[in-house]
């Protein structure tokens, strides 16, 4: 497929977004769920007439990991409400590396056991796949959270949690899979930890860097349209300089969308009112959220349900398992800091079930090499978890939330 054609497909796969976000709307189901079902549906009957898209693995894996993924983050970081995630700054911390790195085990030892086939998927497999299912997507359950009238400060520690939370999980997944493709003899512990260490605090420290630097720029420019030229520039080159440092880039865009911002806030666009460089990232996130939930859809295959459908059920059964012990174990303890507000039992249900995964475990799942023994077994697993928060979770968490709000209603009454 020559380059024309690929520019093709991508404006087809909008199309199809586009059909379906009414159809969402009008049948009341999640339209990256819809998404998931037109991009399975479509490339089924591609593939019915003798067609080949062209695409390969490693068009995905450049795609989703130098084009989509820094979207997804600094769309996020540039939305959080960056002064109360600099005040909650510690316990956000502690609640997104030791929480991450405990679910993570977590799964990854469910994982592990309960498939008990230490050949066709060893314990550095496990990890991959519990690193790829400790990312997030609080997006659709925090909108239900901010509806209900949760405390800002809430909000922004669940939002802070998760956006630290996806880019830790990311970085510990391209140390374990650098490990399983390099030689996994000469590994240990110290040594991946310290890999780990270096790679999050390298990209940190680019990020600072970058973020800085734009927030030194913004003072000068004002204009909402420049401010986006701006933006992008940042979001990529801090992307794309800690990458080529053997860095993470995640991390780097991470800290640059934060920091950049604040200084927004510091010096506003002018005019205000049009608010140009928030509408250009939802614009631009939107497209990649599209894009890669069709990509899944495009990806699936029957096989996966008729040959791994119990490895799907363990993942989401180890998922669910190493969320409870965060949320209803380590989380409360978190929150016993001075000036965080408690959570109630309901509340913390509904933060449990919200554990929602979604786009950057998809992304991370479409950017495996093929040349890794057990890809197919660590992406059905994590297609088998999204498809479970898309189709079962999400649709039920507003039922959710407002028997938690009735019973708080009975109990106030």
């Amino acid at each position: 497929m020559d380059i024309p054609e690929r520019i093709l497909f991508f404006m087809a796969l909008l199309i199809v977004a586009l059909a379906a976000q009414p159809v969402a709307q009008r049948i009341r189901v999640p339209f990256s769920a819809l998404l998931v079902l037109f991009g399975y549906v479509g490339s089924e009957l591609i593939i019915a007439t003798g067609l080949d898209t062209g695409l390969r693995w490693h068009e995905f894996h450049d795609i989703v990991l130098y084009v989509l993924l820094p979207v997804l983050i600094f769309e996020s970081a540039l939305n959080l409400d960056a002064k109360l995630f600099v005040r909650n700054l510690i316990p956000i911390l502690l609640l997104a590396v030791p929480l991450m790195l405990l679910s993570a085990g977590i799964t990854a030892a469910i994982l592990y056991f309960s498939i008990g086939h230490s050949e066709g998927f060893p314990w550095l497999a496990a990890l991959i796949t519990g690193a790829i299912l400790a990312a997030t997507d609080p997006v659709a359950v925090v909108d239900i959270f901010r509806k209900a009238g949760l405390p800002e400060r809430l909000l922004v520690l669940v939002e802070g949690e998760s956006l630290l939370n996806d880019a830790t999980a990311i970085v510990l997944f391209m140390v374990f899979l650098s490990v399983v493709l390099g030689d996994v003899s000469s590994v240990t512990f110290s040594g991946a930890a310290l890999q780990f260490l270096k790679i999050f605090a390298g990209g940190l420290a680019v990020g600072t860097a970058t973020g800085f630097a734009a927030g030194f720029l913004i003072r000068f420019v004002r204009d909402g349209i420049h401010r986006g030229v701006l933006s992008l520039i940042s979001a990529y080159v801090g992307f794309l300089v800690a990458e080529a440092a053997g860095l993470s880039g995640v991390m780097a865009v991470l800290v640059t969308g934060i920091l950049f911002g604040l200084a927004s806030i510091r010096y506003p666009e002018v005019p205000k009112e049009s608010a140009f460089v928030p509408k250009l990232w939802s614009f631009i996130a939107y497209v990649a959220n599209a894009v890669i939930f069709l990509l899944v859809g495009i990806t699936v295959h029957a096989s996966m349900f008729a040959d791994r459908w119990l490895a799907m059920l363990l993942g989401i059964i180890a998922v669910l398992a190493a969320r409870a012990i965060g949320i209803f174990g380590v989380m409360p303890l978190v929150l016993r800091l001075p000036g965080l507000d408690s959570v109630g039992p309901g509340y913390q249900v509904c933060l449990y079930w919200g554990g929602l995964r979604g786009a950057v475990a998809l992304a991370l799942a479409l950017s495996l090499p093929t040349s890794l023994d057990s890809w197919f077994t660590i992406q059905s697993i994590t297609y088998g978890v999204v498809l479970f928060t898309l189709f079962v979770q999400a649709p039920t968490m507003p039922f959710l939330m407002r028997r938690v709000h009735f019973r708080q209603r009975e109990n106030d009454g």
